[in-house]
């Protein structure tokens, strides 16, 4: 059997093909991990993999459930590896983290509780930055993940084990989470979709806070919108654990099969004015992207300023990350010893939150209230946002983060990713595609738009109307590398 006629399926079309005993269970999962064997030792992209025997063992009971009529859901017999932060069952849950090596998880949280009931089998982790911290995948514990097309630059974060799955085909569908762009990021600089899901459309359960700390989120990769938009159907839904979680929306994501762009109107916001510092040849790339949409009967506008002050938005943004990321640092570091094991960007968060007070969390806030506003008046006249979802190409995996960019120093390891931030802080959908390569073609750019409150929906028609336009593009696959032995 020639194990790409599997591996190269999307998720939905794997899906069918299933359903339809054109492979048993037993095959596609023997099919993903002769790849994952094969592969993964260049990319460190898949983490604490379960044995073999296991694996093909549980695809074996769901072909018997298939031969007796049964099936668990659209993603039945389906191999899935979960993000370093979700806890999976059976599975660490290790952040990326020596201190956290042995943190089995007991129970899954409800993102896998509800992909295990859609029938995915969960074999492994995906590899992430120590603490989620920072747009570059490595760690002290498992190493450094390469990107899909070029294992000597980053490949992104801090989602970038999953994205590279999905570009080397080492999954069918992807999950991740998103902060400051992880799960936005590593799909643009590894060639796929990712989507930031508005807060509170994936509920986050088991957490220590389910009130405040809500800018993190977890969602969907995938090779096409479709996927992306399927398993956000999965993975979204109120859960009263996760009581900010959204009670309302559609049960099914997944756009018509003729979405289109025409008629949609599209705000380019560039590098915002010069307010942010961006490499050269990002904004073209992501300029070629949205002339497809003008093509295809969009209407794009530039728009240089969003109506508030930046640095201030910055300023609030900063605030409210250490004051966020903080208690998870904290936690670990009452291990002995545990400051010598920690990155120095988490002990920076960390220190940075220590003298925080209620009064200055509450300005961020009222900073941030104003933001939001403003980005709603913004949506009176247009659907989408349109912003690079990276503002340099991926860099050395020997660098931690650019230190600067076009002459100007990056302030914080993370002022390199500004451009992300604005979504997450409005509490707003985005989602990263495909917008094209560098000059020499080795390395890939993603566009991001921005949709309204909880439009979710509308977001995913608009980026499957601009899939349409871009086949050839998409058709490209990274270099099929040499195996490890």
């Amino acid at each position: 059997m020639n194990t790409d006629a599997i591996t190269d399926l999307d998720a939905l079309s794997l899906s069918h093909a299933i359903h339809a005993r054109e492979f048993s269970c037993v095959e596609v999962m023997r099919a993903y991990l002769a790849r994952i064997h094969r592969l993964n030792p260049r990319f460190t992209a898949i983490v604490n993999l379960a044995p073999d025997d296991v694996l093909l063992a549980q695809a074996a009971a769901c072909d018997g459930e298939l031969a007796r009529g049964s099936s668990r859901g659209w993603m039945h017999g389906m191999p899935q590896a979960i993000k370093d932060t979700g806890a999976a069952a059976g599975f660490p849950t290790t952040f990326g983290s020596p201190l956290l090596k042995d943190a089995m998880a007991r129970v899954d949280n409800v993102m896998v509780e509800r992909m295990r009931a859609a029938g995915c089998i969960v074999i492994a982790k995906t590899n992430m930055p120590e603490f989620g911290l920072g747009s570059h995948t490595f760690n002290p514990l498992f190493g450094t993940t390469g990107n899909a097309w070029d294992t000597a630059v980053s490949a992104g974060g801090s989602s970038g084990g999953a994205a590279v799955c999905l570009a080397q085909r080492l999954l069918p569908v992807a999950d991740g989470s998103d902060f400051m762009g992880s799960l936005r990021n590593p799909a643009g600089w590894n060639h796929v979709f990712g989507m930031r899901p508005s807060q509170g459309r994936v509920p986050y359960w088991p957490a220590a806070d389910v009130w405040v700390r809500q800018l993190g989120t977890e969602g969907p990769m995938g090779r096409t919108v479709r996927d992306v938009a399927q398993l956000l159907s999965t993975q979204s839904g109120y859960d009263a654990r996760a009581p900010l979680s959204i009670a309302q929306g559609p049960q099914s994501f997944v756009p018509d099969p003729g979405a289109s762009v025409r008629g949609r109107r599209i705000a380019w916001l560039g590098d915002l004015g010069g307010h942010l510092a961006t490499e050269p040849g990002v904004l073209d790339v992501c300029e070629q992207a949205l002339r497809r949409f003008a093509d295809d009967g969009a209407a794009v506008e530039p728009l240089r300023s969003i109506g508030v002050d930046l640095d201030r938005v910055w300023q609030a943004w900063l605030l409210w990350r250490r004051a966020l990321v903080a208690p998870s640092v904290g936690a670990a570091l009452l291990t002995p010893q545990a400051r010598e094991q920690v990155k120095p960007e988490a002990l920076w968060e960390y220190d940075q939150a220590q003298n925080l007070s209620m009064v200055d969390f509450t300005r961020a806030s009222e900073m941030r209230t104003r933001f939001h506003a403003a980005l709603l008046e913004l949506f009176e006249g247009f659907d989408a946002l349109a912003l690079p979802v990276a503002q340099v190409w991926p860099f050395p995996v020997a660098e931690h983060w650019p230190r600067e960019i076009a002459g100007r120093t990056m302030d914080t390891y993370h002022r390199w990713m500004e451009t992300t931030i604005y979504a997450t802080f409005a509490g707003l959908p985005a989602i990263s595609v495909p917008a094209g390569f560098d000059a020499s073609g080795r390395w890939p750019m993603g566009l991001q738009l921005i949709g309204r409150p909880q439009g979710d929906a509308a977001l995913l028609e608009l980026a499957a109307g601009y899939e349409t336009t871009i086949g050839a593009l998409l058709a490209r696959r990274p270099p099929e590398p040499v195996a490890v032995q």
